[in-house]
């Protein structure tokens, strides 16, 4: 064949393959939407949307710059989202969603470092029924977040003037203060404080302003007659708790990335995934833009996994600037209320902010849970789910349900519990925990840095009593991970490792969670716990360092070190120690001295 020929031949196939990719692609720009406008673009984008997934399309593309997203125009959907409202606060669930990505099936979204501006109250983005979707170097934030933030500015006889964050407004009325937005006003106060001397997060208290007399000096400062003493330079956060909105929701979806995304606010909740198979999460930033000045990012959680499988992974990815968890992943427990025939169960969503949603489907493996032990004691096979109302269903089984149930027992679904890779990711700027993990799958979290989470850096519990958020884990490992003052405001018992199910029965012969592993993991830490763990068997806790920091000061009325509580086979190896540390102690409770082998460590007091 002449070579001349061979070359067109290639060249021919080439521009095939070129205007091949060409038709997948479709570019907003193209469809006549422009960024940096400052217009309405909601309509207009969910119209491309919709014709790029019917059409079969494989990637959606922005031009860099400015998008804004406003309620007009907006697909409003009812979903049932897992720890948002009760029916009091939200009866309509009734979700404004800026983008709605249904049924699409391999597509990416390629942002090119676009800035989405969403307006009012609003659900971002929603994948509902997708497969194979990746979301890309897009960043997310709010024109006027749901959240105010001040700064005390002066302090002294009585009064307090406070230097309003510039993208939060209010008005005052009456001599009072309020705060409002784009269709919205806050009415429901929830306060937290950001010491921005130690850079700690704790609980604070609207209240002292609520009523307290206001007069504006000039437009961002304003001056309150009230007799607290608030530290000068800590910056006050204040929120709605009403969760009537999500930051983004990922539904019944298979195989979805977000990949060097930044969502820089978020109103209600996070990025709550649902029953959703593989999910990862990429170089995600949870954090304010630098350019804002604001100091958080979401309202609630960063990322809140309920009801997932397959395997989620969070790495490489930044938290700063949660009022809530930055990640949290479980299951959902349901009370058994009534058992209508041998293979028939009525299952009951006890949470006020958590029911409605698809929990089981036909096919799926679960397991019968005492709840004062948190015994998985059967499984059962789901034959047909028949939903009764928003908070109930009838299950019915391929056989006969265990004769053993007690009151209060629950049904966990085993199928929806994932694999958990967590790696890399940097916490911060968070008065309460770091990770909150529940599945019985393998879990790893390793190699990341905790700084000053309120509360435990990683807490295991798996409930049957509070939010019901199953269930006992099997296998995790927590390694090569660096905590730095965590725990100073709250967590059981302090510790910056808290393991602690909801069981009111502790019985060392009836362990919750089984095979946890704690190793190479660095705490540097100012107060004396360190782990707290409660009914598990198989506990290794070795090749860690305790180091002293002064920074903070100890608070914590827990003075034990290393607590365990009707554990067994536990195993401490390996311990390194260095400056003053605190207690240098073991506390044993529920369980004989028996059940721990100390081994290649500093002599440890037991109490």
């Amino acid at each position: 064949m002449p070579l001349l020929y061979r070359f067109s031949a290639a060249l021919f196939c080439a521009l095939l393959l070129v205007r091949h990719c060409h038709a997948q692609t479709v570019s907003v720009a193209d469809a006549g939407v422009r960024p940096d406008t400052y217009e309405n673009v909601t309509a207009r984008i969910q119209k491309i949307i919709d014709d790029a997934i019917r059409t079969g399309k494989t990637s959606l593309t922005f031009e860099k710059g400015r998008y804004d997203f406003w309620p007009d125009g907006a697909i409003r959907e009812k979903y049932f989202i897992s720890n948002t409202s009760t029916e009091k606060e939200d009866s309509l669930k009734i979700r404004t969603v800026g983008m709605l990505f249904r049924n699409a099936r391999n597509l990416t979204i390629e942002g090119n470092g676009a800035l989405f501006v969403f307006h009012g109250k609003m659900t971002t983005i929603v994948l509902e029924r997708c497969e194979n979707v990746k979301l890309q170097n897009i960043h997310v934030d709010f024109e006027r977040p749901t959240m105010s933030e001040m700064r005390y500015a002066n302090v002294s006889n009585g009064e307090v003037e406070l230097d309003i964050q510039r993208d939060a407004r209010y008005a005052i009325r009456d001599g009072r203060l309020e705060w409002f937005g784009e269709g919205w006003k806050t009415t429901h106060f929830h306060a937290v404080e950001f010491d921005t001397t130690l850079k700690t997060m704790r609980y604070s208290d609207w209240k002292p302003f609520l009523n307290a007399q206001a007069t504006e000096i000039r437009p961002g400062r304003v001056l309150f007659k009230t007799n607290i003493t608030p530290k000068p330079g800590n910056i006050l956060t204040v929120r709605d708790i009403i969760r009537d909105q999500v930051g983004m929701h990922i539904r019944e979806c298979k195989n979805v990335t977000l990949e060097d995304v930044g969502m820089h606010y978020m109103h209600g909740l996070g990025i709550v995934s649902q029953y959703t198979e593989n999910i990862t999460m990429r170089r995600v930033t949870c954090a304010p833009r630098p350019e804002t000045g604001r100091i958080i990012a979401s309202s609630a959680d960063f990322m809140h996994f309920s009801g997932c499988r397959g395997k989620v992974t969070v790495e490489d990815c930044r938290f700063s600037g949660a009022h809530d968890d930055p990640i949290n992943v479980h299951g959902t427990n349901l009370r058994i209320v009534e058992r209508p025939g041998v293979n028939t169960l009525k299952v009951r969503f006890m949470h006020g902010q958590s029911y409605g949603f698809n929990a089981f489907f036909p096919g799926d493996t679960v397991a019968f849970v005492h709840s004062a032990s948190m015994e998985r004691f059967a499984n059962g096979l789901v034959k047909s789910v028949n939903r009764l109302n928003d908070r109930e269903l009838l299950l019915i089984f391929e056989k006969p349900v265990p004769t053993a149930l007690e009151p209060h027992d629950c049904v966990e679904n085993m199928t929806w519990t994932p694999e958990v890779l967590i790696r890399r990711n940097h916490f911060t700027r968070t008065n309460t925990r770091g990770v909150l993990l529940t599945t019985p799958r393998k879990a790893v979290i390793e190699n990341n840095i905790f700084f000053r989470t309120g509360m435990s850096a990683v807490l295991i519990e798996a409930d049957a009593e509070g939010w019901y958020e199953s269930g006992p884990v099997r296998n995790v490992t927590i390694r090569n991970n660096e905590f730095i003052d965590c725990a100073y405001q709250g967590g059981p018992g302090n510790a910056v490792i808290a393991i602690n199910p909801s069981n009111k029965v502790v019985d060392v012969k009836k362990p919750v969670h089984f095979n946890i592993c704690i190793e190479g993991n660095t705490f540097k830490t100012f107060d004396y716990p360190v782990l707290y763990a409660k009914s598990t068997q198989g506990l290794i806790f070795s090749n860690n360092q305790v180091i002293r920091t002064q920074e903070l000061t100890p608070q914590s009325g827990n003075h034990n070190m290393l607590w365990f509580n009707g554990c067994s086979g536990v195993e401490v190896s390996g311990l390194k120690l260095e400056g003053e540390v605190l207690g240098k102690n073991i506390r044993l409770e529920n369980m004989p001295k028996s059940s721990l082998k100390v081994s290649g460590s500093p002599k440890l007091i037991f109490n």
